[in-house]
């Protein structure tokens, strides 16, 4: 499919199409970063489940199934944030997407190297300080959107965000097919960011029948309860738990937790602490809430990868009480960009255009 519009984050990235698969823990794996660049979107590959030797190899595998630009996801906290940098770098990954504020020297560095850096922001004050550094877009998400998430809505959040800062800006939050995509860019963004519709394509690795839990699912919720911070989950009895649960019951979840990632993740106790440290200065969380913070990773992976949502939790966006099919990453870029592009169209015949 040849590109219908060409915008500020098509020509910033080298993607056909602006629209943007997000770095989902778990789910955002080579096969579906690849699919996902294969047919002209930006595939974002998650890496902070992951191990420096697997990013590496994840990257590599990514490279043998795609020659099209895409990016990798990376924590701005993390004790290893310079090595993961410097592996993007050295595999000369094109974006470089983070889900905090990056240290100004980390973006520096990126930018010097010629990888583009992408934060994600939930305010318009972040979006200011980001694009004062040096970040060469920004992704804003709404309150709508999955897993962590804030309370103001993304109609409300992205005017504010574009009207502030001067980079491309990239809608997320709520989108799932090309009206979306077309409001987006009437708004001014250069494009959306969607991940629980991605997580739904037939190229996600997520099991099938966690899929078809999705499918069937109508609500979502907002639970402290997952790691301290609000987070956009399914509403399923083990969220009814963990609501019910007292705090020392949760606390000890999370201690269980913390060890089965430290194995996973192949971090070291010192390491942990370290991030937790960071995580204590960048959120200003409780030791209470860093230690519930790493339910997190296992209690997606539990879900994502194991195929027991009895076990884990299910991060979604509001977008999944419309979505109702599984099409292939190609089928659903190619529906969304139409569908925009005719649209934008259509308006501009209604309203006296061309």
């Amino acid at each position: 499919m040849g590109q219908l519009l060409d915008t500020p984050l098509t020509r910033l990235t080298g993607v056909r199409h602006p629209v943007v698969q997000t770095g989902m823990g778990w789910v955002a794996g080579p096969r579906l970063v690849s699919a996902t660049a294969n047919a002209g979107g930006l595939g974002i590959l998650a890496s902070a489940t992951m191990t420096l030797d697997r990013l590496d190899a994840a990257i590599e595998e990514v490279r043998s199934r795609t020659a099209a630009p895409f990016g990798v996801n990376l924590r701005a906290d993390a004790s290893d944030a310079g090595d993961r940098v410097d592996l993007l770098i050295g595999h000369r990954v094109k974006v470089a997407s983070f889900a905090l504020a990056p240290r100004r020297e980390l973006i520096a560095r990126l930018k010097e190297a010629g990888v583009v850096v992408i934060p994600s922001v939930g305010a318009r004050r972040h979006a200011e300080k980001v694009a004062a550094w040096g970040a060469d877009a920004v992704l804003v998400q709404g309150g709508e959107g999955g897993g962590h998430t804030g309370p103001v809505a993304t109609t409300l959040l992205l005017p504010q965000v574009v009207d502030a800062v001067d980079i491309p800006v990239i809608a997320a939050g709520g989108f799932f097919d090309g009206r979306g995509l077309a409001a987006a860019l009437a708004y001014g963004a250069a494009g959306v960011a969607m991940g629980t519709r991605f997580l739904l394509t037939s190229d996600s690795a997520v099991p099938d029948a966690v899929k078809r839990l999705y499918l069937e699912a109508s609500e979502t919720v907002v639970t402290r309860q997952v790691d301290g911070t609000p987070h956009r989950v399914l509403r399923t009895p083990l969220v009814a738990g963990l609501e019910e649960a007292g705090r020392m019951t949760r606390l000890a979840r999370a201690v269980r937790n913390a060890a089965r990632f430290r194995k996973v993740s192949g971090m070291s106790w010192a390491a942990m602490v370290r991030d937790g440290l960071a995580m204590r200065r960048g959120g200003e969380l409780t030791w209470p809430q860093v230690l519930m913070a790493a339910n997190t990773p296992m209690l997606l992976r539990a879900a994502m990868v194991d195929g027991r949502p009895d076990l884990g939790v299910l991060a979604s966006g509001q977008a999944v009480a419309v979505i109702d099919d599984l099409p292939s990453c190609e089928e659903l870029i190619d529906a969304v960009v139409t569908r925009a592009a005719a649209t934008l169209r259509d308006l501009g015949r209604r309203h006296g255009g061309p």
